[in-house]
């Protein structure tokens, strides 16, 4: 009998698992989507509102800007009032964001770009809290990888479908077609997640869960490290993201679409790394270890960079490929050591206090790397100096490694 109940039992976390994950990268493709579906129509929005497309550029820096502040609070919201309800305010926000971009007036817009920030900045500490309630150890890295997978294929999913939709519909259409999405999200949240765990603790204030949650990050070594990393990595991940194409044509003499080639592989090549290296953190049984290895490709990879000009075609697309596998696939192997090192019963709240560092370095890192190019007037020195990001991360996930679990 005692069997049996225990096969049941582990049926049910099976069960209870794969719905979970099921719902937390339907989420993650669909939030991704909302952040980047103005940048796949930008040039015929920018034409209907009378600006630069390059105005787009700072739509996306405000979304980040209030991830980090909603990111902030957000480990505090999911022990009010449950992951569930969390990942439903963050649809919601998403579905208003739609909403408030395609009535094409400014403000309006602005008010839309920050409800997108505020629900993407809730999104990860909710998933993780879901996640780690029914996720084993010895799965942790591969399911964390296998939700952050959402991200990269919500950019490959806004790239072709708002670009396509906006040539029929026209971009208004496109845009009010999108809050389908999130709203089918929230329903089948409510369908598969309608009995949500009691939640225990209940921080008194904003205030004083971000500050409880922030003690923890700085007093715990791993956490710590691993805050850093989240920033580092963030700040390279969106650096090769936004110059590969602008590099591969202006330092080495792409044609656009062959460049848009490579740079769409390289999402891919981001998209299959985060399970890929999620798979090996589990197989070696170290998350530090692979973080660090992640650290060392992709810093090799950016200093190799210096010397885009003078390299072969084929190891100019091969290298930026392989860095859309290593600095693009690095971040489901991080929230699941976040996971694993933050108390029990606070994965949410630790997870939300690590990723405002990552957001800073999202924030942070492109119009570093422009500032460089603006000093130097050659991307290969901005990827030489961003390398060192790489090396760093090494080093410190190595120690951290090899410090007594």
């Amino acid at each position: 009998m005692s069997d049996a109940t225990a096969g049941g039992s582990r049926v049910s976390r099976a069960s209870s698992l794969y719905q979970t994950l099921a719902a937390a990268t339907l989420i993650q493709i669909v939030a991704t989507a909302a952040v980047l579906a103005l940048t796949a129509i930008a040039p015929e929005v920018a034409r209907d509102l009378g600006i630069g497309s390059h105005w787009i550029g700072y739509q996306i820096s405000l979304i980040y800007a209030a991830g980090v502040f909603s990111s902030a609070v957000a480990g505090t919201l999911v022990q009010r009032f449950g992951p569930v309800k969390i990942e439903q305010m963050a649809l919601i926000c998403f579905t208003l964001g739609f909403a408030g971009i395609a009535t094409a007036i400014i403000p309006l817009i602005v008010m839309a770009s920050l409800l997108i920030g505020i629900g993407y900045g809730l999104n990860n500490p909710a998933a993780s809290e879901m996640l780690s309630r029914v996720t084993p150890n010895h799965k942790r890295n591969i399911v964390f990888s296998l939700k952050q997978s959402g991200v990269p294929l919500g950019g490959i999913l806004a790239s072709f479908a708002f670009p396509f939709l906006s040539g029929h519909l026209g971009w208004h259409s496109a845009l009010l077609v999108g809050m389908a999405a999130p709203l089918l999200a929230f329903g089948l949240l409510a369908l598969t997640h309608a009995a949500e765990p009691v939640v225990i603790r209940k921080p008194s204030s904003l205030r004083k869960g971000f500050i409880d949650e922030q003690s923890i990050i700085w007093t715990n070594r791993k956490l710590r490290m691993l805050s850093g990393l989240g920033f580092v990595y963030s700040a390279m991940q969106l650096s090769v993201s936004a110059f590969a194409v602008v590099a591969l044509v202006h330092d080495a003499g792409w044609s656009l679409m062959s460049a848009g080639t490579v740079a769409a592989v390289m999402q891919f090549g981001g998209a299959f790394g985060r399970v890929f290296w999620g798979a090996v953190a589990d197989r070696i049984g170290g998350g530090f270890l692979t973080l660090g290895l992640l650290g060392l490709v992709s810093g090799t990879g950016f200093a190799a960079l210096y010397w885009l000009p003078v390299l072969p075609t084929f190891l100019q697309a091969g290298i930026f490929i392989v860095l859309g596998f290593v600095s693009i696939g690095w971040n489901g192997v991080l929230l699941a050591e976040v996971a694993h090192n933050a108390p029990e019963s606070r994965v949410g709240a630790i997870t939300g206090a690590a990723l405002v560092y990552t957001f800073i370095g999202v924030i942070v890192g492109p119009s570093s790397f422009a500032a460089i190019y603006s000093l130097a007037g050659q991307y290969g020195v901005s990827f030489l100096v961003f390398s060192l990001f790489g090396f760093a991360g090494t080093v410190g996930a190595w120690r951290m490694h090899l410090e007594k679990r």
